[in-house]
């Protein structure tokens, strides 16, 4: 079943399971990004210009000059990237995120369907190398706090996993993410890869920490309910 969180106590289960494996793997992983490559980046550059009327400005300036780049070479990958991260600054800026949920809001997840949209663009132009920074935030994008597809937020990560190699907060990020979206035997595999690539002082947290986790989601899931998606139910990690 696919964890439905529709409602805000679930979204907010999400948001604490998160924020517990933040604090678990020392800000390797954050909130709604992975790593330093989104935190302290581009993630930030991007909330500091949402609070400003000149940032606005040049975002929606920056927007319509993607657009009209995509438009003038639809079969250029390099376009369909900047207009996906262009889209994703316009959906996180002014009225698209709520600072004190640290969720997008209904018009910022409207925008964002257009971000999805030019991504899987980008993507379908089998460009030679994926921009992992941009996967970065497409992992933020598909998140609860967003567009809430843990599906496709998982190949985002595929995405970064590939290109920045395995670690273990990247497959405990890949873990909850599975299991946010009912694939239980996926999620199970993405946990024990994670606990075997942390430190050995630190597996036993981990395991612990992410069979939590599963339990969590999949109470939450037999008390709500939600979209049925094929999942099984694999075995503890």
């Amino acid at each position: 079943m696919l964890f439905d969180l529709r409602s805000r106590g679930r979204r907010r289960l999400v948001q604490v399971v998160y924020l517990g494996l933040a604090i678990l793997m020392g800000g390797g992983l954050v909130l709604f990004g992975i790593g330093g490559d989104v935190q302290g980046g581009l993630f930030d550059a991007f909330r500091e210009e949402s609070g400003q009327d000149s940032g606005n400005q040049q975002i929606q300036q920056r927007l319509q000059q993607a657009e009209a780049a995509a438009r003038r070479n639809p079969r250029a990958p390099q376009a369909w990237a900047t207009l996906t991260r262009e889209r994703y600054r316009a959906a996180a800026a002014g009225d698209g995120f709520d600072q004190n949920t640290r969720e997008f809001t209904a018009p910022g997840r409207q925008r964002l369907r257009g971000t999805a949209q030019a991504w899987e663009r980008y993507l379908a132009l089998d460009p030679p190398r994926v921009d992992d920074r941009l996967a970065a935030l497409m992992v933020e994008a598909y998140s609860a706090a967003g567009l809430n597809r843990p599906r496709d937020a998982v190949k985002a990560l595929d995405v970064l996993i590939d290109r920045r190699g395995p670690s273990s907060d990247l497959f405990t990020r890949r873990s909850i993410l599975n299991y946010q979206a009912g694939q239980s035997r996926q999620g199970d595999l993405a946990a024990r890869r994670a606990v075997e690539l942390a430190d050995p002082e630190d597996r036993t947290v981990v395991r612990r920490e992410l069979r939590q986790i599963k339990a969590q989601f999949q109470q939450a899931a037999a008390q709500g309910g939600g979209a049925a998606q094929s999942g099984g139910q694999g075995a503890s990690p």
